[in-house]
């Protein structure tokens, strides 16, 4: 059952801005129309379906003390989608909170990284051990540790102007 569905539109223009978020009534259902419609095209035929979690609002999955440790992911292939990069790290990990893969604002395309998100420390460490190098996608993932958002200037997100790949720079 769905609970709610919000378009996100532009302030000034009131034009849909492309993306919106749908509340269902249980996670479960949620995950079922994720894995069946992620990818898919839409009805208009003119883009396919890009879905992923929310990352912020009622619905966020948060640790006990709301503690984040977040790795860095670079060297993503293109095709590598949010949930794809979480589903990589879920079955070792059971701290995960989420994974996010940076898009161009304006092309929508990928920047050929993203962050996974862990609720518990040792498994941010073990992490970035462990899967450096294994494939994602059919590319070996670069990881690191994730600057934190608060040393940023005080901005909200971390910036998505850096490079992704080594040949980037």
């Amino acid at each position: 059952m769905v609970i709610s569905v919000k378009i996100i539109r532009n302030n000034q223009t009131g034009q849909p801005e492309g993306y919106g978020f749908i509340e269902f009534g249980s996670h479960a259902l949620a995950e079922q129309v994720l894995q069946n419609y992620n990818g898919q095209m839409m009805p208009n035929g003119n883009q396919a379906f890009k879905l992923n979690w929310a990352t912020s609002g009622a619905g966020e999955k948060r640790g006990d003390d709301g503690s984040d440790f977040t790795v860095f992911v670079g060297d993503l292939a293109s095709d590598v989608t949010d949930f794809i990069l979480q589903d990589t790290f879920k079955s070792r990990y059971p701290s995960l909170k989420g994974a996010k893969v940076v898009f161009d604002r304006s092309t929508r395309r990928s920047k050929g990284c993203g962050f996974v998100k862990f609720g518990d420390l040792d498994e941010q460490i073990r992490a970035m051990t462990e899967m450096n190098g294994q494939y994602c996608s059919s590319r070996p993932m670069r990881l690191g540790p994730a600057s934190n958002k608060k040393n940023t200037g005080g901005q909200q997100q971390p910036s998505t102007d850096f490079p992704c790949h080594e040949n980037d720079k």
